[in-house]
């Protein structure tokens, strides 16, 4: 059974107290609950002993004990003498990172609506599917046809490849398990961003790995010199980055730092995977990036990770890896423990949609566009104070609120039926309160219900939010 400790849970509650009006025990069971719903603690993990998060927090322990026990009455807690408490979820509700609730509103995703272009797909795919029949399905590196559709993809975007250096994998979140599972041994140390894709930083936890944090801003990017010294100073085995709009900042890296990052990771011998399901959807006219293994120069350790989940629809599960072929054969031989590989038929539906995939991704920049630029407006509008940076591309904005409000925000959120993912949702040990990354990927309507629903709770929110410049030092 896994175990939170006091200090771990003080640092995922940051500033609980500031932002609420409610009793202490109150405020304290409402956060509690969200890192529960948010999956930040996981269902089954053991809660401090109630004397040790009093001492933490410097709370009563009778504080403390009326938490749990809202908590235990609401079905977010199970406690047994001997065994303690214990996060759980009542019965059919789900983490809101997960599945939405009846009449909710779900803006946890950065997804967009199934490309129209699909179905037709989809039927040719079905007629294509029966010259199949003779294989055994079960194929660990994907159909031909669609290993040479992606690889002359990369080959047009100027990186040469072969089918042999093509992995297809069930969407792009089996391909980073599947890398950190085989790549990583338990205490290897790996490279991360924060904020960060919150399911690639459970897949390298998962496979053991110790996480080294850089951070990347919407104001600067990544910052280089802490890059640097992170790679020289601990030589990570793996590093996990989004060099082309950053999930959730939507920043991307110029080529110079992708040069210099590639070469100190091919000197420390550090395997950097590039998440790169989101390269191809720049929106203002975009400089035209290479993929991120082109920059380096022959030799240098570089795997990317791509998907048609954001660019097509998330119900593909369709999604691939490109490496050097001894890192494919490496993948082959540990894959077999987890599955035995992608659907056939949705292999054949990717296959034909790469055929004519520039005009996929152009009518995608045009609706994104319209979305990006629909959500600025609105939040302009309606809620003037927040901070929406310009982004050039992929799917989300990451929001400044101006105060450590964001899990308190969520909260009150969904009293107006908006499901939305907390700031810390995407950092380590409760970082970015401050911060709501919101997608501009839904049709109109949905995105001013959903801004409706924000400023609706901001209003709860936003007038208990602290405004002393001093204070609010201390958080950042």
């Amino acid at each position: 059974m896994n175990l939170v400790s006091a200090r771990a849970l003080d640092l995922m509650l940051d500033s609980w107290r500031a932002s609420s009006a409610a009793p202490a025990y109150e405020a304290l069971a409402d956060r509690i609950r969200l890192l529960i719903l948010d999956g930040r603690i996981g269902l089954g993990t053991r809660l401090p002993a109630e004397r040790d998060l009093a001492a933490q927090l410097g709370v009563s322990r009778t504080t403390v004990t009326a938490a749990y026990a809202e908590l235990r009455e609401r079905e977010f807690l199970s406690s047994v003498r001997g065994s303690g408490s214990v996060a759980r979820q009542p019965h059919g509700i789900a983490a809101p990172t997960e599945v939405a609730g009846p009449g909710f509103l779900d803006f946890s995703k950065a997804s967009m609506p199934a490309l129209p272009a699909l179905a037709a797909a989809a039927a040719t795919a079905a007629e294509q599917l029966p010259s199949y029949f003779g294989t055994s399905g079960f194929d660990p590196v994907g159909i031909p046809v669609l290993r040479q559709a992606i690889a002359d993809r990369y080959t047009a975007r100027g990186l040469p490849t072969a089918p042999d250096q093509i992995m297809v994998t069930i969407g792009a979140q089996h391909a980073i398990a599947l890398l950190s599972r085989t790549l990583l041994a338990r205490g290897d140390r790996a490279l991360v961003e924060t904020p960060s894709y919150p399911h690639a930083i459970e897949a390298l936890k998962a496979a053991g790995a110790r996480l080294v944090p850089v951070a990347v801003t919407n104001d600067d990017g990544w910052d280089e010199e802490a890059l640097e010294q992170a790679i020289q100073r601990t030589s990570p085995s793996v590093g996990y980055i989004m060099p082309d709009f950053h999930n959730p900042t939507g920043r991307s890296m110029s080529p110079e730092l992708r040069e210099r990052t590639l070469a100190l990771a091919d000197r420390h011998g550090t395997t950097l995977i590039a998440d790169e399901t989101l390269a191809e959807l720049g929106i203002d006219a975009p400089q035209r990036m290479l993929p991120f293994a082109a920059y380096g120069q022959s030799g240098t350790q570089a795997i990317m990770v791509g998907s048609v989940g954001k660019s097509v629809w998330g119900g593909v599960r369709v999604g691939w890896i490109r490496a050097d072929r001894s890192v494919i054969q490496r993948l082959i031989r540990a894959r077999s423990s987890g599955d035995l590989g992608t659907p056939t038929l949705e292999q054949l539906v990717v296959a034909n949609l790469l055929a004519d995939y520039d005009a996929v991704l152009e009518s995608r920049r045009e609706y994104l566009r319209a979305g990006r630029d629909r959500l600025a407006a609105l939040l302009a509008e309606r809620i003037p104070e927040w901070d929406m940076p310009h982004v050039a591309g992929g799917l989300t904005a990451w929001v400044g609120l101006g105060a450590p409000v964001s899990s308190q925000l969520t909260l009150a959120a969904r009293n107006e039926g908006l499901q939305i993912a907390a700031g810390p949702r995407f950092g380590l040990d409760g970082a970015f309160e401050r911060f709501l990354r919101i997608p501009f990927s839904y049709p109109e309507a949905e995105t001013v219900r959903a801004v409706d629903a924000l400023a609706a709770a901001w209003k709860n929110v936003g007038r208990l939010a602290p405004t002393d410049a001093g204070w609010l030092a201390e958080v950042v």
